[in-house]
């Protein structure tokens, strides 16, 4: 059997949220646990958007998440143009592509595939046998000039050269599929094996937004997440084991996992599981390991209060450990005054004091000498 080759192409157009580390966790997954490698490039063809710090935030969001990529050196289709201008000129000398109108912006002609009006039919390992009837897609455009090839040439090109045996990636992209199968054809390329993931949605069931965490993977480091928590979490976006378990280290995932129980509906993120089982993982901490990433996570304004005393901090570490879901509740604490509590008297305005149900002096002032009289013993 081909070894097993899996692939995450990212485009460096903007930061890599939630969802594009979860397809790369599935992508490396499915690679490891069949003694496979998985590929990392950088589909950059967009020259406007491209930006080298998006490049630097993938990666970084991709190592502090653990999930490391085989290939040594990791390629760029800018760096690959010439290499799809020669299939270009191969598919227009054997008839399956021609030169159309001219491009929008005068730079010469466009590259349309000619569509030989099929039914392709390919096996998905997510949802099974898709058909899909091409002459509806017309002779679509691969590039926009001889020059310039587009995403569809590109991405097949890519995966032949490099061996991709299987395509695993969101399901946005089965209505590209069929494109990208014809093109393997005319091109005389194996085509590898499908597996498209269900959406993330919004507890609403509506596309994920920024208000519902799809934010930069960085982010969430920011935040005090740890990257183990967030990997077992999306590892659960829509895939479930074969048991009630929730709590899975990498090892444990690449042992149990199986693109057979992923499902076909979209999953849904939840913030509040995510922070549930952070605070597990935070549980599971080291007391050494905890202390090292409570001065990591206090804030510095907190830190240069005249009273702050790091014997105080030490005293009160098992409350921190018990209450925090995540390291970035520390500034939440701070915020709210729950921490300078701990080391200095707080300044409490007495016309703040107010019984809540009972908002007057005269009744505040009973129900504290009630108090007072009850905890005497």
């Amino acid at each position: 059997m081909t070894q097993i080759i899996t692939r995450f192409p990212p485009s460096p157009t903007g930061t890599l949220h939630i969802g594009g580390v979860r397809t790369a966790l599935f992508n490396y997954l499915f690679a490891k646990q069949n003694s496979g490698n998985f590929i990392l490039r950088f589909e950059d063809t967009d020259k406007e958007r491209s930006k080298k710090e998006f490049e630097v935030d993938i990666l970084n969001a991709l190592k502090w998440t653990g999930l490391k990529h085989d290939n040594e050196v990791i390629e760029h289709q800018s760096e690959r143009l010439s290499i799809y201008q020669d299939f270009l000129k191969q598919m227009i000398n054997a008839g399956t592509a021609y030169e159309a109108e001219e491009s929008k912006d005068g730079n010469g002609k466009v590259i349309r595939f000619k569509n030989p009006n099929k039914e392709i039919v390919f096996e998905d390992m997510i949802r099974g046998t898709v058909t899909v009837d091409t002459t509806d897609l017309e002779d679509f455009v691969i590039a926009r000039n001889a020059e310039s090839p587009l995403y569809h040439l590109t991405v097949v090109v890519d995966d032949a050269e490099m061996g991709i045996t299987h395509v695993i990636r969101g399901e946005e992209h089965v209505s590209n599929t069929p494109r990208q199968i014809l093109l393997q054809e005319a091109l005389g390329f194996t085509r590898p094996i499908y597996a498209h993931l269900p959406l993330i949605l919004a507890p609403d069931k509506s596309k994920l937004s920024k208000r519902h965490g799809a934010v930069s993977t960085n982010t969430y480091k920011d935040q005090g997440f740890l990257p183990e928590a967030i990997v077992n979490y999306l590892a659960l976006l829509g895939w479930h084991p074969q048991d009630d378990r929730e709590i899975f280290s990498m090892d444990e995932l690449i042992k149990e996992f199986d693109l057979s129980r992923v499902q076909k509906g979209g999953a849904v993120f939840d913030i509040q599981k995510l922070r549930s089982i952070n605070k597990q993982y935070i549980q599971e901490l080291s007391e050494k390991v905890f202390i090292e990433k409570v001065k990591e996570f206090l804030p510095a304004s907190f830190v240069e209060i005249p009273e702050y005393n790091e014997d105080i901090l030490m005293h009160i570490m098992p409350v921190l450990h018990e209450r925090i879901e995540t390291f970035g509740d520390l500034n939440e604490m701070y915020g709210a005054g729950e921490l300078e509590y701990f080391f200095k008297t707080p300044e409490i305005n007495a016309e703040d004091l107010l019984w809540k149900k009972e908002p007057s002096k005269e009744k505040t002032a009973a129900h504290i000498a009630h108090i007072i009289d009850t905890l005497q013993n």
